[in-house]
């Protein structure tokens, strides 16, 4: 019964296959067919368009772009990252048989070993599948093999996808992003830029743009004033403790020494608060730590907010305050009068 249903799925497989030509080699007709063209573009890529224009026979299971657009989906990844991944040629040569396998040489639970190494296995039960790919088409012909239209990409055991890379320092995190613009004004104003660049590791609690405007807005003071606090490198420390402490770590009442000196006190109850600060996001790695975001300023109890003094280097011109003023009028109504009794005189 089951060789019944293989030769009657073979046939209704054969009826559906599409008037191609044989006298063009495999990767002729995948390049005459527009549904193939990511194929062809990885081919290309790999270098591997040579060896299967080669004398073979080959039996290729070809994916359409939709077969491949749905990987990239699953995998969350562009086009070109699949081109320059390092096992690019690893994963089309799972798709190459050698020898010329028709839909009519195929049985239910049948392996065949791959020109990758592994193995794929063919499903006859419900239709035609090779792995968990289904055929849509066979036995496309051509001077060197045969082609197999699939649609999904079969994806080798061995295939890794690669983790994206990771900023060196939690600094290069805060110049990654424009919301983090008065945060890494501040730190350079500190002098902290190359302490955090450091080995590390370091949990940052990094505030937003947002935070710093909200914060500014308390104090009734300007982004030039806050930069001027003799106690900046305070505030800025206790954003920062030692260690990498993810946000699996943290548990509800946890305090934390910082590099500040003093400690800040983590909340679960309703979200994740540090102090009285909301985390907005959270475990963004780097190389020498991680930076959790935070929407708030954390402020410590050892900073004194001191008045700034205006910059006597740079006074302003055109300008006088009303004690000069006063003096000024004084002085010239002065003159004046010494002027009028010279002149009775």
């Amino acid at each position: 019964m089951k060789k019944i249903l293989s030769i009657v799925m073979s046939l209704l497989l054969l009826i559906s296959v599409p008037s191609f030509s044989a006298e063009g080699d495999i990767v002729d007709i995948a390049a005459g067919n527009s549904d193939f063209s990511i194929l062809v573009a990885a081919l290309q890529k790999a270098e591997l368009v040579g060896a299967l224009q080669g004398e073979g026979p080959f039996t290729v299971f070809a994916p359409t772009d939709a077969a491949f657009v749905k990987l990239l989906g699953d995998l969350g990844i562009e086009a070109e990252d699949l081109l320059n991944h390092p096992q690019l040629g690893e994963v089309l040569l799972y798709h190459v048989v050698s020898g010329k396998v028709m839909s009519t040489d195929l049985s239910n639970g049948l392996e065949a070993a791959t020109l990758n190494g592994e193995v794929i296995k063919v499903d006859l039960t419900e239709g035609v599948k090779i792995n968990s790919s289904n055929v849509v088409t066979a036995d496309i012909e051509a001077i060197n093999g045969v082609i197999h239209v699939i649609d999904e990409v079969l994806v080798p055991s061995s295939f890794v996808l690669s983790a994206p890379s990771v900023p060196e320092t939690v600094v290069d995190i805060a110049l990654s992003s424009e919301d983090f613009s008065m945060l890494v004004s501040l730190l350079q104003k500190a002098d902290l830029v190359g302490a955090l660049q450091g080995e590390g590791p370091f949990t940052v609690f990094a505030p937003t743009n947002k935070a710093f405007e909200d914060l500014l807005s308390a104090l009734g003071i300007s982004a030039s004033d806050l930069m001027a606090q003799p106690d900046l490198a305070k505030v800025l420390l206790y954003h920062v403790v030692p260690g990498n402490v993810l946000s699996t770590d943290l548990s509800d009442g946890l305090e934390a020494a910082t590099l500040n000196g003093e400690s800040v006190k983590f909340d679960l109850s309703s979200g994740v608060k540090v102090n009285t600060s909301g985390v907005v996001a959270a475990d963004i790695v780097a190389q020498n730590g991680v930076v959790h975001v935070v929407d708030s300023v954390l402020v410590p109890s050892n900073f004194v907010y001191q008045a700034v003094e205006a910059d006597e280097e740079l006074p302003q011109t055109g300008t006088m305050d009303l004690t000069s003023i006063f003096i000024f009028s004084i002085i010239g109504l002065a003159a004046v009068m010494v002027v009028k009794k010279r002149v009775k005189a």
